[in-house]
């Protein structure tokens, strides 16, 4: 195998593991900040897609149906936690079952709304040209990927370690009674942060949606991937779900290409050998 063709792959690697962390780093906080296991969170990825696609139908702007989309699943994940979720807060097993039946009502209605074809959502002219470096041929929407995912991890780093917000979200992750002790408003703050998980998963959805394609049952096949990540990464960490994403990107990407009959087992044994030595995760505290 030429160089070229480990190049191109860890390409494709990054890129998809990009798309994965815009997904997973939503999960992270929100398990990080609430302790909540959302098996909704694949379908905030898929109607993001959905949400998106109709804007593009409608407007012809890619710019909108990102933030159309991210605003519209961020105020569908603020009604589950203030509704549903804030009931259940320290039942597991209630939020388990909550959220996988809103993952299949959110199906259904995906399935009534916009119908059982797949889509795949139209891309600005500027996305749709190739990068030639020598031999080497990058898509553009690709790198735009990467950056998104760039921008957004730095961005995430900022407001969590360096302002006074990330301060007060890192004390209710590190002991929620004291935090409400000093005058923290606990619950605002994780409503914020479940609103923020869900229009990061949308944003993911939209893009996604771009080359992956927006179809029913997105949701359940991305959302092991997610799952994955935030648990190789480690439960609520930031830095975790980065190196999380571009690992099982890699991963991933590599063994479809190498082994496409054991494409899951190229995947799932390394993450079961890194729990095996780590049992929190890379970055993961006991």
């Amino acid at each position: 195998m030429t160089a070229e063709f480990w190049i191109i792959q860890t390409f494709n690697g990054l890129s998809y593991g990009a798309l994965l962390f815009l997904l997973a780093s939503g999960l992270s906080l929100i398990f990080g900040v609430m302790r909540i296991v959302n098996l909704a969170h694949g379908s905030y990825f898929m109607l993001g897609g959905y949400v998106g696609l109709s804007v593009v139908w409608r407007t012809g702007s890619f710019t909108a149906a990102l933030v159309a989309g991210a605003v519209a699943i961020a105020l569908i994940g603020i009604g589950m936690e203030r509704l549903f979720l804030r009931r259940l807060s320290g039942q597991t097993l209630g939020q388990v079952l909550m959220t996988i039946g809103f993952a299949l009502m959110f199906q259904d209605l995906a399935l009534l709304i916009w119908g059982g074809d797949p889509y795949t959502i139209p891309l600005p002219a500027a996305l749709q040209g190739i990068v030639t470096a020598g031999a080497l041929r990058f898509p553009t929407y690709r790198i735009f990927i990467i950056v998104v995912a760039t921008l957004v991890g730095a961005a995430l780093w900022i407001v969590l370690d360096r302002t006074r917000v990330g301060a007060m979200i890192r004390a209710a992750v590190d002991d929620r009674e004291m935090a409400q002790g000093v005058g923290i408003h606990v619950p605002v703050v994780s409503l914020g942060v479940f609103a923020l998980g869900a229009a990061l998963a949308a944003l993911g959805g939209v893009i996604g949606g771009g080359f992956l394609g927006v179809y029913p049952g997105a949701d359940f096949e991305v959302l092991p991937y997610a799952f994955v990540v935030v648990i190789v990464g480690g439960l609520g960490s930031l830095p975790g779900a980065m190196v999380g994403s571009l690992l099982v990107g890699l991963l991933d990407n590599f063994g479809k290409a190498l082994f496409p009959e054991l494409s899951y087992f190229t995947l799932f044994a390394p993450m079961a050998l890194i729990l095996a030595l780590r049992p929190t995760g890379l970055f993961g505290r006991a």
